[in-house]
Parts: C-alpha cells; structure tokens; sequence
C-alpha cells in the first residue's frame, strides 16, 4: 500500500508539474472579432494576450488549451506552435521540418494531415509546401524506424498547420481538428447560412447579454436565436461538439477535460424571451429543429412572419439581423426589402435600437435611418458592416436636448416648443423668446449674435445698421434690384448694375438683339427687324384658350415624326 500510494504521489506531482507548464497558443478567428475575442480570453484566464490579424495569441497551460477549444465562441480553430523558423525555399523548409523530435508527436500507427497557409512570393502553392512537409515527416520516422506514418486527409488523429509569411515560417499543432464554428447543434441548414462563431460574435459586439429581449426578424435557420440564447444562459459552445483533436493526443488527460466538461457552475437563468421570424416555411421548419437539438426551446419563440408585419414590441427590445444582400442569396426586390427595414424599424420599433449587417452601400441607404456606429467586418472573403441604428420617438436631436435637460432638472424648451416646432440646427441653439431675433444657418450664425446681444445694450440713437442690411436711397429713376434668393447679390448682376447707373449701354450676349431708344421708347434696330406674317387674332374675348382635353393641332411645315414599330 506504501509502494502504492507513494506511485500515485509522483504520478500527481509529475502531472501537476507538467500542468503549470505555460506554452504559447494562437486562437485563429474572422477579422473584425479580434478584440471580441481577446475579451473573451481574458475572461478565461489567458496571460500574455497579443492581438494580430485574424487572430489572437496568448500563452497557458493545458487546461487553459481545453478550456479554450470548450469555452471560446469567436475562435475557429486553437493552435499549439511547436517551432518557429525562416525559410527562403523549399528545401530550407524540409531541413527546419525533419529536424524535430516528431516521436513526441506521432508514432507508426497515427495519421496525420497538413494545412497550410501561405503570404509568399517565394511559395506561391499551398500544396507544394504541404507536401514538402509531409515528406520530411515520412523520410524521419522511415530512417528512425523502417516505417512511416500515413496520411489521412479526412479525420486524421494529428493535424498540423503550417503558416508562412514571406520568409517566416511557424508550424503549430491543431488542438481543435473540425473547425469550431462547427457547434454541433445544427441538423439542417438552409441556403447560405451564417457562421456560429460570426453570429456569436454580432451579439457580442453589441453587448448584450442577456437584459433583455432580442428579435431577429430574418432568422432563417435560427442560428443568432440559438447563439444569443447560450450567450444569455451562458452554455458553453462546446457540449455539442463529439469531440476535439487533442483527445487524440499522447499527453491527453482525459480527467482533467471531464472536469471541465462538466463544470456547469457558471450557467445561469434567463428571464426574457428571444424571437426569430422568418416569411419561409422551409427555413422555419429547419430553425425548429436545430433550436430543439440544441436544448433552448423555451428561451426561443419562433413565428412563420414576413418583416412587413413586424409590430412594436410590448417589452424593451434589441434587433440582430443578417438580411440577405443579394451575394449569394438573390431576392425580386433586394433594396425593397431594406426599405421596408427602414419604414418597420421607424414606426413599429420606437425606442429601442437594431443592428444590421450587410454587405452593399446601396442596401445601407435604403433604410434611410443614420447609424450611430459602423463596424467593418468579414463574412467569410465578403467586406460587411455591421450599424446600429437607434431608433427614436420624433428626432434625433430633439430626443438629445430633452435627454440632456432631464439629466439637468430643467426643461427651458417647454413655454417655446409649440411656438417654433422643432430646436435649431446649431449646437448652441436657445428657444427664441417673445420678440427675440432668428438666426439664420451659416458661419455668420455667432457673429450675428454677438453683434446682436452688442446693439441690445446701447441707445437706440447709437445703434448702425449692419453692412448687409444697410438701406441705400435710390437715385432718381433708377430701378429697384431684386435680392438673390441665397442672401447676397451676385457678382455679374452687379456689374450688369453699375453699367446701368452710369448711362452705358447694357452688354448684350453674342447673337442677341439691340435696342435703340428714340422720343422716350425703344425701338427695334431696323437690321435685326424680321417679318411676320403670321395672323394673329387680338386680345380679348375672340382669343380662346385651349381645351386641353383636345389634343394640340399640328401647324408645322414638316410631317409629325411617327416612331416605327420595333422589329422583332
């Protein structure tokens, strides 16, 4: 029993030593959830967090690594590096390859799979790197032993990857296998279905969780209903999945993972309701199904509903959306279908704020709503955006002035809402008061008050007229000038003035008639006179108007042109 117990004891003491041992992991994930998913790891415990392009590294141990693949809702894959090195060519790559202890990793009777990635204008296949490296793998074990492993595209119990950037090369065990995105949960899908990690990370960004209710109203197969609800309850993505590729491992502890696995001390209840609508039978069917598989069917209420019939909901409320925007999925009338996103969200979502994500601009303007924050992000290679539009009772700027007096305890606006309907554009806008002035727009706006508030405090003897409104007298039989609709006079206007004051002749545009002025009246220059000949009945009540349900008569010298027929 001694004998025993004292093996036990430095069999614990071996594994906690091999436990605390920290090692560096790379957590790949789309670009634009970066951060998201550097919060996500410091929730978790994770030291030494770097964020780079499309993905995260951070070191831990090996219950941080399963913990990891468990937990992480915006990671697709979680990458143990065993060797950093640079390479030029191909050969440089297979002599950095062969030169690692592969024993620790593999043996005879495993197989094994290489993916990889490559920014490199000396290795411009993929394919060609990843059979290099599994030839420097084979060529090992067959001078180690007379045998080599096999290759398994499909499955395979240990799958490396090897990524390159110009000459800077990092090859990384996969602890994850099957991509992460794949929950487990999903029976069915419909036609371009959106990524679990992408949707996971949408209602992260907009940090919800769960406060309130949350509303898809194009659902089809219910995978932002499903992972808004194991956000809200916090389940881990994980408990779907049949398995991860360090279960195949040498090192595998398979208690340490049981322990993690079933660890449920962090869920919680969920008091709200989440609501996914779609307009197709099919694709309600199959959100149905994929929201019983995945346990969550009291959180989620689905209904067979077109978005025109969406009406405001009774509680406080939050949109997540992915319309289709016709890239892979086309519609009879894309930018219809946004403008109909834009006229619900106005009047039957008042008072709360949605969150969409598109691809195309003009889809974005048809909605007709401004977004109060714009973030880039990918769906798969597709440049997307995802806004979020607040949607207010009357306007925005009005709903920011009453907000701000609220939070201040007064309301100056109220004595003078009705008399000027809506507050100025300007930030420094004050209700005008009973005989106060108005301001027009502009950059004279803070001139003109201070000019203002200047004449106010001196004597009504004292006080100029301003340069623009500055009356001139007329001089005898001058004519008065009409102001220009913008505010000033015009430049060409005026200097067609000033010939005029000074007795010069008006210059005429090239082509246009003279006037000759005899005895007080003008007459027309006898070189410019035409005949014409055509009879014209005098004013009065012999000259009738048209009828204009009579068509016009046709009185020209030439033939009506008549549209030929087209040909077929």
């Amino acid at each position: 029993m001694v004998c025993d117990n004292g093996h036990l004891t430095m069999q614990r003491i071996e594994t906690d030593k091999y436990m605390s041992e920290q090692f560096e992991m790379i957590a790949k994930t789309f670009q634009g959830l970066e951060e998201t998913l550097a919060e996500e790891l410091t929730a978790l415990g994770a030291d030494n967090i770097e964020i780079g392009r499309r993905m995260v590294s951070f070191t831990g141990d090996k219950k941080m690594m399963y913990k990891a693949n468990f937990c992480l809702r915006t990671a697709i894959r979680i990458l143990k590096p065993i060797k950093h090195f640079t390479a030029k060519d191909a050969d440089e790559v297979y002599e950095q390859i062969q030169a690692i202890p592969w024993e620790e990793y593999l043996d005879e009777n495993k197989t094994f799979a290489i993916d990889a990635v490559v920014y490199s204008e000396e290795f411009r296949h993929s394919k060609f790197v990843s059979y290099k490296v599994k030839d420097a793998i084979a060529d090992y074990f067959r001078e180690k032993s007379g045998k080599r492993p096999s290759v398994r595209i499909n499955k395979p119990d240990v799958l490396l990857n090897i990524h390159i950037a110009q000459t800077t090369c990092t090859l990384s065990l996969d602890s994850s296998g099957e991509s992460l995105h794949r929950r487990g949960y999903r029976q069915e899908a419909v036609e371009a279905p959106l990524n679990e990690v992408l949707a996971a990370g949408m209602i992260l960004m907009t940090g919800w969780r769960g406060e309130c209710d949350l509303i898809d109203p194009m659902c089809g197969s219910g995978t932002i209903p499903i992972e808004a609800a194991l956000i809200a309850r916090n389940i881990a993505p994980g408990v779907f999945r049949k398995g991860f590729a360090f279960e195949k491992w040498t090192d595998f502890d398979s208690d340490l993972f049981d322990e993690i696995y079933n660890d449920d001390t962090q869920e919680r209840d969920f008091e709200h309701k989440i609501y996914g609508y779609d307009n197709n039978p099919k694709a309600h069917e199959i959100a149905a199904y994929n929201i019983k598989a995945a346990g969550v069917s009291k959180d989620v209420t689905l209904k067979l509903q077109p978005f025109q019939q969406f009406e405001q909901p009774e509680n406080k409320s939050v949109i997540i959306t992915n319309p289709p925007y016709g890239e892979r999925i086309s519609t009879n009338d894309l930018l219809g279908l946004y403008q109909t996103i834009g006229e619900r969200l106005k009047h039957a979502f008042v008072g709360n704020e949605a969150w969409v994500l598109s691809y195309r601009d003009e889809c974005f303007d048809q909605i007709g709503l401004k977004a109060s924050q714009k973030i880039p992000l990918f769906n798969g290679a597709l440049e997307c955006q995802f806004r979020k539009y607040e949607i207010f009772d009357g306007k925005y700027r009005e709903f920011k002035t009453q907000e701000a007096e609220k939070e201040e305890g007064r309301d100056e606006s109220a004595p003078y809402r009705d008399e000027i309907g809506k507050p100025h554009r300007d930030s420094e806008h004050k209700f005008r008061k009973e005989g106060e002035r108005t301001y027009r727009r502009g950059s004279e706006y803070k001139s003109r008050k201070e000019e203002d508030n200047r004449y106010d405090s001196r004597s009504e003897e004292n006080r100029t007229f301003r340069r623009e409104r500055e009356y001139k007298p007329r001089r005898e039989g001058e004519r008065p000038f009409r102001r220009e609709r913008g505010g000033g006079y015009n430049a060409r206007r005026e200097e067609e003035r000033t010939f005029r004051r000074e007795g010069a002749e008006r210059p005429r545009r090239e082509g246009g008639k003279s006037f000759r002025r005899e005895e007080g009246s003008f007459r027309r220059d006898e070189r410019d006179s035409r005949r014409d000949d055509r009879e014209r009945k005098p004013r009065g009540e012999f000259r009738e108007k048209r009828d204009p349900k009579v068509p016009r008569e046709y009185k020209g010298h030439r033939e009506p042109r008549i549209p030929e027929p087209e040909k077929e």
